[in-house]
């Protein structure tokens, strides 16, 4: 497996994926104990309830999320961010076509 991305990363050049019903991503930079994703959400999507050992710290680009972290709801816009902890359930719901910009550490196997 690959462990590190190259040091200029063009989105041109950067495959889509569907994780899930209208969310697409690109894994753009990593290496073995960082990595960033845009995720692309259509109003409506659900990234549903999970969780994972890396620590996530999320960049709202655009849009409107309602997210939810262990027991707490919050709605975000563009502009603001969030922190979730290893092995913490979190999971959001689309309110305005938007995008997320995340951040795991360490990267996410599981996304290559």
């Amino acid at each position: 497996m690959k462990t590190r991305s190259t040091s200029f990363v063009y989105e041109k050049d950067t495959k889509w994926e569907n994780p899930s019903p209208g969310i697409r991503r690109q894994v753009m930079a990593y290496d073995g104990q960082l990595m960033l994703v845009k995720v692309c959400f259509e109003k409506g999507a659900i990234g549903s309830p999970h969780e994972h050992y890396h620590s996530q710290a999320t960049y709202v680009a655009s849009g409107k999320f309602e997210l939810q972290i262990g027991n707490e709801k919050k709605v975000l816009s563009a502009g603001d961010a969030y922190y979730i902890a290893p092995d913490e359930l979190h999971g959001c719901v689309c309110l305005e076509e938007g995008i997320l910009i995340d951040t795991f550490s360490p990267m996410r196997a599981d996304f290559l």
